[in-house]
């Protein structure tokens, strides 16, 4: 252990602390733009580039970046002295000189660190003027870019690179005219870039926010042409709460269901609904496909890798279109759920499909650019028309003047709202997996599971290895959460090294509670955890916890699909891919 000194309290802390961090542990935060840290999930981002951490450290003559200075035995540091405070101050000046003054129209108002700092450190003038950088603005189906509010703490840089390894940012250009964006400063629609969101997650300014759909919702809500239904999926319930004082992991999916019907929804159903239909055709298809494979067929696609994130398919379809046949054909929950609407539903309430507006609320920014996606339409019209983030729908919640934590809690509607837990934990790394588990295990050897926790699975760790018995049969499965996680699984496939047979992938930390579009974590840990444990007590608290039982998904088969896997079930829950490699 090292001992040291900060601001006259004693510490002692393992080799190769840094002093942020052990100040943090003692209760003393220093304030930092480029610094973020999302422990067991991803990397460390310290390339002391913004200099608002500096310290005072006694017999060095110059302040120290603390975000990447490693504590030393006997270290005195000073975290408060007024040289630093003058310090830090002009750096956020500086800052300021070539930085908008717009923060009233800002997507990221009272949501944005530097906003917060300026707040901090009482800057109530502009100390430097002068030229300020006039950088691209970009609008994609999921991301607005505008860079002008870039600060170029290379947060969104590290995440992209060093977690996600997509690598469609970096620096760009030198001295006054530099800035951050993908190789030659292309567009975001030109590069591989998966829409994940990890980098509007970091980004502690305005640069990078998710595109706003609000304005639209409002406009169908209004519409008395319109016929508007919601679709919540299972991390939204989980995480909403944040954003009206609640504590994290606080479970709110009675208070969301009332909310929805407030801001005008015609009907509000459940994603959960669609998780658990996503079991049964996704459940089907690895048992097809393993019995395929223990018959000796030689073709079958071994691992089956689950394909209910949006931005792991577009990962595969850029980076891997050689092995596009391993993926699971089935649509992710929010498509088919927006399928089975204007079909069986629309059906039954005699409504014309181009009069439904379907809209998801999800905890993914790459959601919305999946609505676009050409193969989610008939005749252009989308099975899903759009979808808005957890965050969007707080703001929605907040300007219709609706007081959330004091609202009674409500069922969704009938009969694409009921779910079982099964369904639920689909927002939880390795949660697919152990719904679909539940389901497989009784389907495959007809014998009722003598416990339905697979605890192997769950957990942030990278990656989780299990094997599962099925009537003599060592089932061997995998989770992976991370695009950079991702990518080692998928390196060791072409290989020919990857021993699996079942695999499930989420693009980001902690799987869909760690998604684009939630409150904003800033790397704290323990909110994932929260919100992953709230998950799992919606789930327990469930009176049907496998898909297969859900009474609502079983009469839908009966009515209108025939079985899983069926013909009809093909042509709307069931997609196919492309090759998106940059070439």
């Amino acid at each position: 252990m090292i001992n040291l000194t900060i601001d006259n309290r004693p510490v002692s802390v393992a080799k190769g602390t840094t002093v942020l961090d052990a100040a943090a542990s003692i209760g003393i935060a220093i304030p930092a733009l480029c610094h973020i840290d999302l422990k067991g999930t991803c990397v460390k981002n310290s390339p002391a580039s913004c200099r608002i951490c500096v310290v005072e450290i006694e017999g060095r003559r110059n302040l120290a970046p603390s975000c990447a200075t490693q504590c030393m035995e006997g270290m005195v540091v000073h975290t408060n002295s007024a040289r630093v405070i003058r310090a830090r101050k002009t750096v956020a000046e500086l800052i300021l000189s070539d930085h908008p003054n717009d923060c009233l129209t800002c997507p990221k108002c009272n949501d944005c660190e530097l906003q917060k700092l300026v707040t901090r450190f009482n800057i109530r003038q502009m100390t430097y003027k002068g030229e300020q950088s006039t950088r691209k603005k970009e609008v994609t189906a999921a991301i607005t870019r505008n860079m002008d509010k870039c600060i170029l703490c290379r947060r969104c840089e590290s995440v992209c690179n060093n977690v996600q390894t997509v690598g469609v940012l970096g620096a760009v250009r030198r001295g006054f005219e530099t800035t951050i964006a993908p190789t030659f400063d292309r567009m975001f629609k030109d590069t591989d870039c998966t829409y994940c969101g990890q980098c509007v997650a970091v980004c502690p300014t305005g640069a990078l926010t998710e595109r706003d759909n609000t304005d639209r919702l409002m406009d169908d809500i209004c519409n008395p042409e319109k016929v508007v239904i919601a679709q919540p999926a299972p991390a939204v319930r989980v995480a909403l709460g944040e954003e009206f004082g609640m504590e994290p992991g606080t479970i709110v999916t009675g208070k969301l269901a009332t909310a929805l019907r407030y801001l005008g929804f015609d009907h509000v159903f459940d994603t959960d609904f669609a998780a658990d239909l996503t079991i049964m055709e996704e459940g089907a298809e690895i048992l097809s496909r393993l019995k395929a494979f223990l018959g000796g067929d030689k073709s079958v696609k071994i691992p089956i890798m689950t394909s209910c994130c949006p931005a792991w398919v577009n990962f595969y379809e850029h980076n891997y279109p050689d092995l596009l046949g391993y993926p699971s054909s089935a649509k992710s929950p929010a498509q088919m759920f927006g399928a089975i609407a204007k079909t069986y539903w629309a059906q039954k309430m005699g409504i014309p499909r181009e009069k439904l507006v379907v809209v998801s609320i999800m905890p993914c920014l790459a959601k919305k650019y999946e609505c676009e996606r050409d193969e989610f339409k008939v005749d252009g019209n989308p099975d899903v028309d759009y979808s808005i983030s957890t965050r969007e729908l707080a703001r929605l919640i907040k300007r219709a003047n609706i007081d959330f934590k004091s609202l009674p809690d409500t069922d969704f509607d009938k009969p694409l709202g009921e779910s079982s837990g099964a369904g639920a934990i689909f927002g939880a790394t390795g949660g697919v997996m152990e719904a679909a588990l539940r389901t497989v295990y009784e389907v495959y050897t007809g014998k009722t599971l003598p416990r339905l926790e697979f605890h192997d699975v769950r957990g942030l760790e990278g990656i989780k290895e299990a094997t599962i018995d099925l009537a003599g049969f060592p089932l061997k499965v995998c989770v992976a959460h991370t695009l950079g996680n991702a990518r080692y699984i998928m390196d060791k496939l072409r290989k020919g090294e990857l021993d699996y047979h079942v695999v499930e992938v989420m693009a980001c930390p902690g799987g869909c509670i760690g998604g684009a579009g939630q409150p904003y974590h800033h790397g704290h840990i323990e909110i994932l955890k929260a919100r992953a444990a709230a998950i799992y007590r919606e789930d327990e608290g469930k009176p049907i916890r496998k898909s297969h039982e859900n009474p609502d998904i079983q009469a839908l088969y009966k009515e209108f699909l025939g079985e899983p896997l069926s013909e009809r079930s093909h042509k709307l829950l069931h997609t196919h891919y492309f090759d998106k490699s940059i070439k």
